[in-house]
């Protein structure tokens, strides 16, 4: 009998309790950070009567940040002790929130922001390659399934908690308070893990484009931008077509709820598979799954597939990212874990940057339609190439 189906009995535990510390401090790092996201636009407009081409500008300064520092982030934690890399990255997380409440002016609150990408792109990278370390081996594909829906739910569940809190009492400050606290929970979360040891590399080449990026997934990487691009828009624009198409003022907390309900559900049933490493099955499914629900979002309905299409982006996405993440692993070596982690990360990230603005420029010249059936196009486009192209391109790559 092969061993990957092996008994679940004959496994090691996944549920090990530098694994729990590991998700709780990442579903922390992004519950802090998502819980201010969809209101800081209104803190801009209200404390510091922005206009709405500045809100823009200010507000993306942490995404460029972001995507500037990921490569080194890989590189850091490939070649130096891991555990002291995130509790730095997490410790410089937490301080950035009280930047938020000291910043009198929007020149400052900017430079807080910018600032703010640096810490949270790097922690990021650092707590994802910390999970693969805690893991067993023969749980790995199963457990980073799991840990991806640590973030997933945050995202999903932090922007409804932040809008309850704002309407519940419309005290900024109290917001920024909370995600400080959350940050020093994250934090102290973080530093109680017990690393496993390990040889740090020493002899690798001064320059060496392995070091920032993991070539051996380059077309991997341009597969997960496309998804990257489709997330961007559905995310950053659903509230505003929701209410301007379907008249629906109140919704977009249910829609994201029932987005991660999907993401919950779908990697509850995929655990099974990514234990057996049937990574390019999963992913399949779900690259299938999240085109129908980008179509149906397109297509406008009514009330009825606008709720429809968030449970399947959210069964899609739970499917596809994990087994995309799993699969960046394996082609790369044992010291390039953090290139891997880094590398989809800045692929998503890219493809969200792209996204946001291509949506934008379509909404305001165009129209909602025209933003959305984009999406179902490039969604499409990326679920073809993933069938035709890059399941092969993975499987020759694949190192055992």
């Amino acid at each position: 009998m092969k061993s990957t189906d092996r008994s679940r009995a004959d496994l090691p535990a996944l549920w090990n309790i530098n694994y729990l510390r590991v998700m709780l401090s990442n579903f922390l790092l992004f519950f802090a950070f998502y819980i201010l996201t969809p209101l800081l636009p209104i803190y801009l407009d209200e404390q510091f009567h922005a206009e709405k081409d500045m809100i823009g500008i200010v507000l993306s300064g942490y995404v460029i940040a972001t995507l500037l520092v990921r490569p080194f982030s890989g590189f850091m934690v490939d070649c130096f002790e891991r555990k002291r890399v995130l509790t730095i990255c997490f410790l410089f997380f937490f301080v950035c929130f009280a930047g938020y409440i000291g910043a009198g002016t929007l020149l400052m609150f900017a430079i807080v922001r910018t600032i703010h990408g640096i810490p949270f792109g790097a922690a990021t990278v650092a707590n994802s390659t910390v999970a693969i370390d805690v893991l067993p081996s023969e749980r790995r594909n199963e457990g980073i399934g799991f840990y991806g829906l640590s973030n997933n739910l945050a995202m999903a569940v932090a922007p409804s908690a932040g809008i309850y809190v704002y309407h519940a009492t419309g005290n900024f400050p109290l917001l920024f308070w909370i995600a400080l606290a959350l940050a020093l929970a994250g934090f102290i979360s973080a530093s109680s893990v017990k690393l496993p040891k390990r040889e740090i590399v020493k002899a690798k080449p001064k320059i060496s484009l392995d070091h920032f990026f993991l070539g051996r997934a380059w077309l991997m990487a341009a597969n997960i931008l496309l998804f990257g691009l489709c997330w961007g828009v559905m995310s950053n624009y659903v509230a505003l077509y929701g209410r301007d198409r379907l008249g629906i003022t109140d919704g977009t907390g249910l829609f994201f709820m029932i987005l991660s309900c999907g993401l919950f559900v779908s990697r509850l049933f995929g655990a099974k598979s990514l234990r057996a490493g049937r990574l390019t099955q999963n992913c399949a499914r779900g690259v299938i799954i999240s085109t129908v629900g980008y179509t149906l979002f397109a297509c406008s309905f009514g009330e009825w597939s606008y709720y429809m299409s968030a449970l399947l982006i959210g069964l899609g996405n739970g499917q596809m990212y994990p087994a995309f993440l799993n699969m960046f692993i394996s082609v790369a070596r044992h010291d390039q874990r953090g290139t891997a982690n880094s590398s989809i990360l800045i692929s998503w990230d890219l493809g969200m940057g792209i996204g946001i603005l291509t949506g934008g420029f379509l909404v305001q010249y165009v129209d909602y339609g025209a933003a959305f059936w984009t999406v179902a196009a490039a969604q499409a486009s990326g679920a073809l190439l993933f069938l035709i192209l890059t399941r092969r391109f993975f499987l020759r790559r694949r190192l055992e």
